[in-house]
């Protein structure tokens, strides 16, 4: 499905917000065009002026209950509606589970499963709302569509792109606002990664906000090099977008990934599944590594601790390139 935008004027101060802001006022604008759509809260703030206060019919707040939430949203998505299921990324890949992978995924249900603070965004609460292992976890459900926007511009391509989807999704956003990736108008086609830049030495592919923005800037960094790298943004994990990565190991001689996510199941897992099985080529993953981080910090101070930074995406690339 490809879906462009007129261009904005303003799109700098459009899109400079959060990704979840941009999110509630593309659903509020959806819902009221389509009477199907209905926003299910978990308490998580903010939907009561932009969403309830106009749509209150098409507007449920479960409270803090996540596998109801997602029980009831199945619930209405079978009988021909289409819910909006909103809570934290911790939340609805580890407490309701079982109800994402059965009520929803497994029934192929319509569900919108869309996630804030997700991967390190919420280091400020601490480890208990850290979200490093969800796309591991959802990427492995039948049915289940997952995206990952790079920036709040992209937040709204992709949640107009999957407004007719027929099956669950599972749509990872942030908490606070982040560096712009685009900043004038593109198409954006669900399931197919877009190429930012383009390289024929490595390719870094990434997902999610920082990531993207640390890719770019490694890139950057290896052109002082002499190194050409294409970026792929890998807005949606699954499916995956097999025929760029095949590209990306035939043209180029190797992968770096990154992701805000730990690096066992995530972009990185799905990466060399993809390649090992077409095309196999030198992979080298950039993300959280195996340990149970005990601290608090801001998204950023985080990754770069954590290991995910522009230096070491430029290290890696060069490691690929040394084989």
């Amino acid at each position: 499905m490809t879906v462009t935008m007129a261009i904005d004027t303003d799109w700098i101060e459009r899109y400079s917000v959060a990704s979840r802001d941009v999110y509630r006022r593309v659903l509020a604008e959806l819902a009221a065009a389509d009477p199907r759509i209905f926003c299910m809260d978990s308490d998580m703030g903010g939907f009561e002026d932009s969403f309830a206060a106009h749509l209150p019919e098409q507007y449920v707040n479960v409270g803090i209950a996540e596998a109801n939430l997602l029980g009831m949203s199945a619930g209405l998505a079978a009988t021909g509606l289409r819910p909006y299921a909103n809570t934290i990324a911790s939340f609805a890949a580890a407490r309701a589970c079982e109800q994402m992978k059965i009520d929803i995924a497994g029934n192929d249900l319509p569900v919108r499963v869309v996630v804030t603070h997700a991967g390190l965004s919420a280091g400020h609460y601490g480890p208990t709302h850290h979200a490093v292992e969800d796309i591991a976890i959802v990427r492995t459900l039948p049915n289940m569509t997952v995206v990952v926007p790079c920036d709040a511009a992209e937040t709204e391509y992709a949640v107009r792109a999957t407004a007719d989807l027929p099956g669950p999704l599972f749509l990872r956003l942030g908490r606070a606002a982040t560096p712009l990736v685009h900043t004038q108008p593109y198409e954006f086609r669900l399931g197919q990664a877009h190429e930012l830049r383009a390289g024929d030495d490595v390719t870094i592919v990434a997902t999610g906000p920082y990531p993207v923005v640390m890719a770019l800037a490694a890139q950057r960094m290896l052109t002082g090099h002499g190194v050409h790298a294409r970026v792929l943004n890998m807005h949606t994990v699954k499916p995956i977008d097999r025929a760029a990565l095949v590209r990306a190991a035939r043209q180029t001689r190797g992968i770096v990934t990154v992701e805000d996510h730990v690096v066992a199941g995530g972009l990185g897992a799905a990466v060399c599944e993809v390649v090992a099985e077409e095309h196999p080529c030198p992979v080298r993953r950039i993300g959280v590594p195996d340990r149970f981080n005990d601290f608090v910090a801001d998204e950023k101070d985080l990754l770069v601790e954590a290991g995910v930074s522009p230096e070491r995406i430029a290290e890696a690339a060069l490691a690929v390139l040394r084989r």
